[in-house]
Formats: structure tokens, C-alpha cells, sequence
């Protein structure tokens, strides 16, 4: 059982108060962090604490691969730890992006190579050759755009605004209308500056007086009144109001598939993915955006968005997050005094969210403080909990 040491991604959207606060650091932070990095990804990997020798993880892993990953792992998944486990923490939201399937990634990422795009280009799209199926638990209230909404309810709240009638003329082309509506959107990010902010500047009025009349699209005409003070302009706003508004209690979860098209908006939350950074951005950001790459990938169908709820495993103590995803598993271990023991054959982190716990496995001990995170090899065979705090649990499904 192996501390890690963590990369913190400063990106300007985080929080400078709740990962600081997390790992006990100086608040507020003196830039925004907004990542806790715990895994192998090249573009963030962590240290880990051995024999008293700190060595990068994927060194550790690439030395031994089947006793760090398991050979299970090795077999169905290669040699690299296929998952990236996060604390994310927004304070602004997110841009509105997407993530491709295994067979885009791969297929983007040699295109790029082909063309000799620097892997560290501002302008590249695929950093990887890996999709990112993702899901992230909230620690606290958690505010997400996540999916499109089902076509009627679309309608509804067009009607409701009373402005954009080529979008709705295009959503009432047929029971195919959603694509070709939301890429009118994202084509008014190429015409005359003036008439894009025009339609903006008309939606965002109509949403002032929806969300000051209140009722059921308050909520969404709020958080685009926002994004708009943020994005002044941005065709990515009207592209939000079509989105899904989804509202996480701690504890909930949600699953991003490949193809959903999202926006965290402001919270703190666990996110486990597997392990890539491949991100194709539509807008309602200042980083690159390829809007044709975007409509390639994304998944246009609608409806409302199922939460993922923890199922308790039966022993009072732990709770799984239940998805589809073959590279990645989260449950929680949650400890009032007591102890708690599990057997495993796969590479597992455990990240200590709230108190302390003991921590061991077959060969090593140390303790877990609020915060902190450790690398359980496949060889540890076990991991064991004790004590007063809580303990998030990455690894690899059966």
C-alpha cells in the first residue's frame, strides 16, 4: 500500500477554497485548483511512497504490471491502469464538451499524429488513444447540465421564450430534428458578430423574464443569465438552455456515456473515468473549441437523465456506484469506529474524504487522513479500514 502524492490541475475554473480545504492547505489557494489528479495519466501522474522511495506510479506499474494492476487486468485491459480518479471542484462552470468512443479516439488521435500536431498543442482534440466514459459522485450540492432535453419538453420551454423561431422550425422537421437544431445553434458561432449577439442578447432577455416569473424553467433561464455574464456572446448559452438541468445531493451520481454532451456548473464532487483527457469542447470556454469535431461525436438522443444512486453492498459499511464502464468501479467505505475488510485482485486507490482510517493491506500500513490517497498493488491481495472517516474506492469491475 503505496501514498500517493497528487498532481492539483490550476484550471480557471476551479475553486480556491474546497480541494485546499480538502487536503488541509492554506485558503484561500493562491490560484484556482481545480483537479485532484490520482492515477497514471501522463498529463497528471501521481508520485508513489514505497520503502521509503517516492517513484512516478506508471514506473512503478510499468516495472511489474501484473502484480501492481492484477493479472485479470493485464489480460482484459493491457498494462496500464485504465482509470482516472479526480476530485473535482468547480467554482465557474465547465465548457459545454463531449468525449469520443473508443473507435474515435483511437481514429482522431492517429490523425493527429499523421499531421504532426504537438500532443501538447492548445489546438489538438484527441491527447489520447482512449475514450472517457466518466461518472461523478457529489460531495455537496452539484449543479450539471448533462443530456439533451426530451423534444417536447424542448418545445415547452421555446414556446415559453417566445424568441428563436428557426430553432424550433428546425426541431419540427421530424423525429430527427434535434441534430440539425443544436448544429444551427453551434453554426451561429460563425456568423456576423452582430447578429449572434443579437439572438443571445434576445434569449437571455426572454430568460430574465422566465426566471423572475418563476416555474419549471427558472432554474435553467438562471443558469444561462449566468453563463452569459460570463460568456458574453456565446452561442454555447442558447446550446445550454437545451441541455438537461440536473441537481446532485451528496451522494448522488450521474454516468456520462460517450457522445453525451455536458457542462458541470459549480460544486464538488468525486469523478472516476478511465484514464484519458480526450475533451472536444462546443463552447462557453476561452480554450479550443471544434464545433465540426463536436457534432461528429455526439449522441442525439433525448430524454431525462437517470441519477445513479449508491446500492449498499450489505455490511453497513459499503455502497457501489452501479455503470456499464469495463475500465472503472466506485463505491464508498463509510466507518464510525469500527473495521472493515475486503479481498481484491485488481489495482485500487483509496481516497479518505472525511476523518481518518488505518489503512493496510497483505504487506504495508499507514494511516489515511482527509485528503490523502493510497495505491493498493493487486499483490496486496487485501485492503483493511479502521477507524472514524469515510474512504472512496477505485478499481477495476469484476
Amino acid at each position: 500500500m503505496d501514498l500517493l502524492d497528487n498532481i492539483v490541475q490550476p484550471y480557471a475554473w476551479g475553486s480556491r477554497t474546497a480541494l485546499a480545504a480538502l487536503r488541509g492547505a492554506p485558503t484561500p489557494s493562491p490560484t484556482p485548483e481545480a483537479e485532484l489528479w490520482m492515477g497514471a495519466h501522463p498529463g497528471g501522474p501521481s508520485r508513489a511512497l514505497r520503502a521509503g522511495a517516492w517513484a512516478p506510479l506508471p514506473d512503478r506499474i510499468a516495472a511489474a504490471p501484473d502484480a501492481e494492476l492484477g493479472a485479470r487486468v493485464v489480460g482484459s485491459l493491457g498494462r496500464e491502469l485504465p482509470f482516472l480518479l479526480k476530485v473535482l471542484a468547480a467554482e465557474e462552470p465547465l465548457s459545454l464538451q463531449a468525449h469520443p468512443t473508443l473507435e474515435q479516439a483511437r481514429a482522431g488521435f492517429d490523425a493527429e499524429e499523421t499531421k504532426g500536431v504537438p500532443r501538447d498543442a492548445p489546438h489538438r482534440n484527441y491527447k489520447d488513444r482512449n475514450h472517457k466514459p466518466e461518472l461523478i459522485c457529489a460531495l455537496g450540492p452539484f449543479d450539471a447540465l448533462c443530456g439533451f432535453r426530451a423534444v417536447d419538453e424542448l418545445r415547452e420551454l421555446l414556446s415559453a421564450l417566445g424568441t428563436l423561431d428557426a430553432l424550433r422550425a428546425r426541431l419540427d422537421r421530424g423525429p430527427d430534428g434535434l441534430g440539425p437544431a443544436f448544429a444551427w445553434v453551434m453554426g451561429l458561432a460563425s456568423e456576423a458578430r452582430e447578429a449572434r449577439e443579437a439572438s443571445v442578447g434576445a434569449t437571455l432577455a426572454a430568460c430574465e423574464r422566465l426566471r423572475d416569473r418563476g416555474g419549471p424553467f427558472a432554474d435553467a433561464c438562471g443558469w444561462a443569465l449566468r453563463l452569459g455574464a460570463i460568456h458574453p456572446g456565446d452561442a454555447g448559452v442558447i446550446g445550454a438552455l437545451m441541455l438537461n438541468l440536473v441537481r446532485l445531493a451528496p451522494g448522488e451520481a450521474i454516468y456520462l456515456p460517450a457522445g453525451n454532451l455536458h457542462a458541470y456548473l459549480h460544486g464538488v464532487g468525486v469523478e472516476i473515468m478511465a484514464s484519458s483527457d480526450n475533451v472536444l469542447r462546443g463552447g462557453l470556454t476561452p480554450k479550443h473549441v471544434d464545433v465540426p469535431e463536436l457534432l461528429r461525436v455526439l449522441d442525439f438522443r433525448a430524454g431525462p437523465v437517470d441519477k445513479v444512486l449508491p446500492s449498499p453492498a450489505g455490511d453497513g459499511v459499503l455502497e457501489r456506484w452501479t455503470t456499464p464502464a469495463r475500465e472503472f468501479a466506485l463505491s464508498r467505505a463509510t466507518l464510525r469506529g469500527g473495521s472493515w475488510t475486503t479481498t481484491i485482485d485488481a489495482a485500487t486507490i483509496v481516497l479518505c474524504t472525511e476523518g481518518a482510517l488505518a489503512a493496510r493491506d497483505a504487506r504495508d500500513a499507514l494511516t489515511l487522513r482527509q485528503g490523502q490517497s493510497a495505491f493498493v498493488p493487486a499483490a496486496g491481495q487485501r485492503i483493511a479500514l479502521e477507524g472514524f472517516g469515510v474512504a472512496f474506492l477505485a478499481t477495476v469491475p469484476l
